[in-house]
């Protein structure tokens, strides 16, 4: 596993190497200005191009302030999974898509990565859900996440939040595989970076969904863009991370956006200032930190060595060992 860290601009590179099982985590800074975070977002995916990373993930919220109050204004309507640009209708107002998955689409396609796009509000139906697209590197979706468990909280002294404000809540489990033929390998070849498991933030407090992805779903990769504070953060952050890589046995990937300062006058702000803690991070299996970053924008770059993943579960293989006795795993009706 070799961690690399970047924080330079992008160079006009036309042509680049990927190495297998390089991915890229893209700690973004995020502002109230809608159509800059989308080119920001678009210049850290040629960051992570640039890199050879096979896949990148951005944070969570990335085009809009993290409030609620903002959800609504920044929300956009969102492909469905097989949708690829070839879908887009531009004659029907109704059904287009917003900017922000749009380009997502667009840089996996000129790219050839897989993109774990973070999460960005999305209206539906009239309601508004915290929203995750996996982009193949055809262009076309082939995962969505709806933040299933809603960030409703009250530290003392620390901090209030409450999503369901404005948010509802996912009904599904998300996961995607990365096929050999996409990532450009013969067919008696390790199929790299294999089946990955797709939460977001507040999902990762939650082992059962967890457990639901790594032994029922069999994902080797968990992937939780999220958005910590600087209360829970420091706490739990890593302590999380780690807990469900050695739970389940896998690679464990989070993407935060960037720590920014506080404007100098909150009061005339539209929306509440939230600082997120950064630290985008990835654990091993055996619980180890592989690479990460501080609060500041970055990119953190890694090549995962997928065989860790089976070496864990050979040498410890809590998997095989369940008292269905005494406790049992059951996936939910929906």
């Amino acid at each position: 596993m070799t961690p690399h860290s970047s924080s330079t601009s992008a160079a006009d590179v036309h042509d680049v190497q990927q190495t297998k099982n390089r991915v890229a985590l893209l700690q973004l800074p995020v502002t109230s200005d809608k159509s800059k975070n989308i080119q920001t977002a678009k210049d850290y995916i040629q960051k992570a191009y640039e890199s050879g990373a096979q896949l990148c993930v951005l944070p969570e919220i990335w085009n809009s302030p993290y409030a609620t109050s903002a959800f609504p204004e920044y929300a956009e309507q969102l492909p469905k999974v097989g949708d690829s640009l070839s879908s887009v209708d531009d004659d029907d107002d109704d059904n287009s898509w917003g900017k922000s998955s749009i380009m997502l689409m667009e840089m996996a396609k000129s790219t050839n990565m897989y993109i774990v796009g973070g999460s960005i509000p999305e209206r539906c139906d009239e309601k508004i859900y915290n929203t995750c697209l996996i982009i193949n590197p055809s262009g076309t979706i082939v995962g969505k996440h709806r933040k299933v468990h809603l960030f409703d909280i009250n530290v003392p002294g620390g901090i209030q939040f409450k999503e369901s404000e404005t948010l509802t809540g996912g009904e599904g489990a998300t996961y995607f595989d990365v096929l050999p033929e996409e990532g450009g390998e013969k067919d008696d070849e390790p199929s790299g970076l294999g089946r990955i498991g797709v939460g977001i933030c507040y999902d990762i407090r939650f082992p059962e969904y967890a457990l639901l992805l790594t032994q029922m779903h069999q994902c080797k990769i968990l992937i939780y863009p999220g958005a910590f504070n600087l209360t829970t953060g420091p706490a739990h952050w890593e302590l999380l991370q780690r807990a469900r890589a050695v739970d389940g046995q896998c690679y464990v990937i989070t993407a935060s956006p960037a720590r920014m300062p506080p404007p100098e006058n909150e009061t005339t702000s539209k929306y509440p200032h939230y600082s997120a803690w950064g630290h985008s991070t990835i654990i091993s299996p055996w619980g180890e930190v592989v690479a990460t970053c501080d609060e500041k924008p970055n990119v953190v770059v890694a090549d995962l060595d997928m065989d860790k993943v089976e070496e864990m579960r050979m040498a410890i293989p809590t998997m095989g060992q369940k008292r269905n006795d005494l406790y049992r795993l059951v996936e939910g009706d929906k």
